[in-house]
């Protein structure tokens, strides 16, 4: 099993395609990247702490190949924008990869360049050392399942899914 740390905007959108998505074991909202020790939800939002919003995705190779969760990971948000994902602005909403190790920084790495031929503009992700990863609050996780008729849900998170579902269809179990 490998494990990668994934910020993508708000943590909900990745935390919804990353779940439908065969091999997938495991999928947790959190926040990494910053200074203050125990972040929550409100202080990560009001962009003080440091830290990003984040998805720790924990998947099996063998039925996943680590290539399309990084390229799901560049088709699920735009990579290009600077400390913004559509109406969220702000560091915590940064485009980000966390690596634990160089065998990981070198895939990360190699996501990057390969993907950058789908965007117009340059590809702005950052890619870091992994620093203390903290759980978001049990509400932020698997959000979706469990509220999929809010509004942010039909409107920001639904598309995402449509897309996942287009380019990645042969990955996801629905």
């Amino acid at each position: 099993m490998h494990t990668f740390i994934l910020g993508a905007g708000c943590f909900w959108c990745m935390d919804a395609v990353y779940r439908k998505t065969r091999g997938v074991s495991s999928v947790v909202s959190g926040y990494i990247g910053g200074h203050t020790p125990e972040p929550n939800y409100r202080d990560v939002c009001s962009g003080t702490t440091g830290h990003a919003e984040a998805v720790a995705v924990t998947f099996d190779a063998a039925v996943v190949p680590a290539e399309v969760i990084l390229d799901m990971f560049f088709t699920g948000h735009d990579p290009t924008t600077l400390n913004r994902q559509g109406y969220d602005v702000g560091t915590q909403y940064r485009s980000s990869m966390f690596y634990t190790d160089e065998q990981q920084k070198q895939l990360f790495e190699a996501a990057l360049v390969r993907n950058q031929e789908n965007w117009d503009d340059p590809i702005v992700t950052e890619i870091v050392p992994a620093t203390e990863f903290h759980d978001a609050e049990s509400i932020h996780q698997d959000f979706y399942a469990s509220n999929p008729y809010e509004g942010y849900c039909q409107v920001i998170i639904n598309p995402k899914l449509a897309k996942a579902r287009k380019y990645y269809s042969r990955w996801l179990t629905d």
